[in-house]
């Protein structure tokens, strides 16, 4: 499979089953260099099982994916090289200060000791954490717990970051200034940023492409005027086109049985 041009992540039949269930469907896309790509969908839709896909925590049951030229299975070592990743779980130490829970993490990424330091200083200084560097992270708010673990996953400079859900449960204020600072990632660093997230207006509002995910299929996929484009609805929303590609909305799709079958699938292998 050869990478097209300009795309810095390849999808090519990417399927991943569970026994008999299959929580993602021979998926195939593209996302570009330096964009802003938004995976949409509710939760059983397949978004956070492709996302462990693409960053090597869950081996496919077949397909290709090609990231910056490397292949997540022969390749694997130097995916992870690459980029970085925000779960939607907790990743960060509240028994630690923030600066410890950077250090800690500089280590596992294998930054060279002299350039450590040097790396968090100008990171907690991006994220607006440097008045609190020394203050146990058990005492932020959500919103600083969100930016320290961006803050986290681009020590090492990586070429993609991933973000499974990364403003859920937070209040709108601290949504928008975390997206703040990944926008900024994006302008001065060029990183590109791959988001999952169930909050259509958050999508609209900030990604580039939408990719719109139903019970394991991309149902639809372009930029968030083509998808409106496509309902002939005037003065549609992203939500519009969410129901005119899947038939449903956001919250009637899939189901209950389907949906804890899958996590409860993902806790085992995953």
């Amino acid at each position: 499979m050869k990478n097209q041009n300009n795309a810095i992540i390849t999808v090519d039949h990417l399927l991943k089953k569970f026994d008999s269930f299959t929580a993602v469907n021979s998926i195939s896309f593209t996302v570009n260099q330096r964009e802003v790509f938004a995976f949409v969908g509710p939760n059983g839709a397949g978004k956070s099982t492709t996302i462990k896909m693409l960053i090597t925590l869950l081996k496919p049951t077949s397909g290709q994916v090609l990231i910056d030229k490397h292949n997540i299975i022969t390749d694997a070592n130097n995916v992870r090289r690459v980029i970085g990743y925000v779960p939607q779980m907790l990743s960060v130490d509240g028994s630690l200060t923030a600066e410890e829970n950077m250090m800690l993490m500089a280590k596992l990424y294998d930054i060279p000791g002299n350039e450590r330091q040097k790396r968090i200083d100008e990171t907690l200084t991006f994220l607006d954490l440097q008045q609190v560097r020394k203050t146990l992270v058990k005492n932020f708010s959500g919103g600083m717990i969100r930016k320290l673990e961006i803050g986290q996953a681009m020590l090492h400079h990586p070429h993609v970051i991933f973000l499974d859900e990364p403003t859920t449960g937070l209040d709108p204020v601290a949504r928008r200034n975390v997206w703040k600072h990944l926008l900024e990632l994006r302008t001065q660093f060029g990183t590109t940023i791959f988001f999952s997230t169930h909050y259509m207006e958050e999508a609209e509002e900030v990604a580039d492409r939408v990719a719109i995910m139903q019970l394991g299929n991309v149902a639809a996929i372009g930029t968030v005027d083509e998808l409106k484009k496509e309902t002939k609805k005037k003065n549609a929303t992203l939500e519009d086109a969410f129901i005119y590609f899947t038939g449903a909305t956001i919250q009637e799709t899939g189901n209950i049985r389907e949906i804890k079958q899958l996590r409860a699938n993902e806790r085992r292998l995953g």
